[in-house]
């Protein structure tokens, strides 16, 4: 599916994300809810050095979040994941500080690319508050638009997917951002990086 025929049904509400999206150019549903506050959440708080520690023996992968065709934008994130295979939903959770925060928002679309092993001068550069911005941002990485959303889809990436804004969740200091899938495929890559305290890793095969 071309890039405007993505964008034609998901003004309509058709194809992946029929009934659940909404046009582009338009503000993002209200968070939903509100997190519980715990009864020691400042003293949980104070001590964020073991808090990310504990979150960081979580192993995981390592993606690029991209947003805005005509003023493209990435940032490194590792808090994606698929939320339902019927209907097609994954999700990411962004910082609220974050200048794609907005742009998926007022986009109302977004895409992922899954990272491999050889990309994580990638992940690097998308996690740094150095890099260029603009449209500086992206002359350093390869990557092609994506066939529904315009967003550039990263190059050598395992994976990648393109998703429509279909809910926006409150997550503290993050907005959590479900996504209808639009369109989705493989890249090249063949291997996993992943994160894991605090640090970049690689998957090494071994002889059978």
């Amino acid at each position: 599916m071309r890039h405007d025929e993505c964008r034609r049904d998901h003004q309509r509400g058709t194809g992946h994300s029929a009934g659940r999206g909404f046009a582009p150019g338009r503000r993002a549903p209200a968070p939903v809810g509100q997190i519980t506050q715990i009864a020691d959440i400042e003293e949980i708080e104070h001590d964020r050095d073991t808090l990310r520690s504990v979150f960081g023996a979580f192993a995981t992968g390592i993606t690029v979040v991209t947003a805005s065709p005509d003023s493209p934008m990435g940032m490194t994130a590792n808090s994606f994941t698929s939320v339902s295979l019927s209907p097609p939903l994954a999700l990411v959770c962004v910082d609220r500080k974050a200048a794609i925060h907005d742009a998926i928002l007022a986009e109302g679309m977004f895409a992922v690319s899954v990272l491999s092993t050889e990309q994580e001068q990638v992940a690097k550069y998308f996690a740094s508050h150095s890099r260029p911005r603009g449209e500086q941002e992206f002359a350093a990485v390869e990557s092609e638009p994506g066939p529904c959303t315009g967003a550039p889809v990263l190059s050598g990436a395992l994976a990648w997917v393109e998703c429509s804004l279909v809910a926006v969740h409150d997550g503290g200091d993050h907005s959590i951002f479900v996504g209808s899938v639009l369109d989705l495929g493989h890249g090249s890559g063949s291997e996993a990086l992943l994160f894991h305290g605090g640090r970049f890793h690689r998957i090494t095969s071994s002889a059978a």
